[in-house]
């Protein structure tokens, strides 16, 4: 990898003063189980990177009045350790479990996994976050069995890597990013991810200088799951997942929300699957309305029309595990 200046600062202010205002320039190492593969094949060559190690301040997780606030530095590990999550909020729990590797769980952090490069083979052998050469989309005209199916209306084809981003745009989390002078501000989770305009933006809202601090879940008390299909029980990304919450009141589901991940170049609200159920009896002919309404726009590529099919597997199978907590 190319050399750089190694930063470990001891505050989020003095992080932030020392990150660039353009991307590539310094990069922000968290548990760096991304971040390092990214230096050694040439994704990213920084001047600096700072490491966010000796910030105490985005550690742990602690109950505040409008929810859980999980530090940006909290290990995966620790995130599925603690009690109350896996009591409120088991759609992360399984998240986390799916990852399957004991060391990155305990390595990789909150913040590191929301900001994670996307795993498209294109763009990690050196193609372009857009996959292209001479002009071209190779992800059209090549091997795209594992991209997205949803929003392929534009260059973003890759999917979002993230295993938290699903459950957390499900749950109504909100993410807290902090800038340069201390500036702070809250965004929704289904809007914190984005598909970049260009080869050098990046896949969230997060700026050049800025660093995500924590995020924030809200306890209310909503039935809630994640269900992934795989090809193999761990190390290895899913070819889909559905993150489901909702409550159900007098046997009738309300408030309902449905994010699906690794079909997209975020993760995917389908929104057509959370409005075809609310006000529905919670039972599996609910279920079966989320699955046929979660497909709504789907644009398949040339080899990844499968998994249309399992989008709706994974979400009448989210619902049903969920109806039955």
């Amino acid at each position: 990898m190319k050399s750089f200046e190694y930063v470990a600062p001891n505050s989020v202010k003095e992080v932030t003063a020392l990150l660039a205002d353009t991307w590539g320039k310094t990069e922000v190492l968290a548990g760096g189980t991304d971040l390092v593969t990214c230096l050694k094949q040439h994704l990213t060559e920084p001047e600096r990177v700072v490491s966010l190690r000796n910030i105490k301040e985005l550690r742990g997780i602690r109950s505040e009045k409008s929810g859980l606030r999980i530090g940006a530095m909290t290990t995966l590990a620790e995130l599925a350790d603690n009690k109350t999550v896996q009591a409120q909020f088991p759609a992360l729990i399984t998240a986390i479990k799916g990852i399957g590797s004991p060391q990155l769980v305990n390595v990789g952090t909150v913040g590191g996994d929301l900001c994670q490069r996307p795993r498209c083979w294109y763009f990690r052998n050196g193609f372009g976050l857009f996959g292209k050469a001479g002009g071209e989309s190779l992800v059209r005209v090549g091997d795209n069995r594992f991209h997205a199916i949803f929003g392929t209306g534009g260059d973003a084809l890759f999917v979002s890597a993230s295993s938290l981003g699903p459950p957390l745009v499900a749950l109504g989390a909100s993410i807290t990013v902090e800038g340069p002078g201390g500036k702070r501000h809250e965004i929704a989770a289904a809007e914190f991810f984005r598909a970049p305009a260009s080869e050098k933006s990046r896949e969230t809202s997060v700026k050049p200088d800025e660093i995500v601090t924590s995020v924030l879940v809200p306890i209310n008390g909503l039935k809630n799951t994640t269900y992934e299909v795989r090809h193999r029980g761990g190390l290895d990304w899913p070819y889909v997942t559905a993150s489901v919450a909702f409550r159900v009141e007098r046997g009738v589901i309300a408030d309902a929300r449905v994010a699906l991940g690794h079909v997209a170049a975020t993760p995917w609200s389908a929104r057509e699957a959370a409005s075809a159920i609310n006000g529905q009896r919670a039972d599996a002919g609910a279920a079966a309305k989320a699955a046929a309404a979660s497909i709504t726009g789907a644009q398949p590529l040339s080899r990844n029309a499968y998994k249309v099919q399992l989008v709706k597997t994974a979400v009448k199978r989210a619902m049903m595990v969920a109806m039955a907590t």
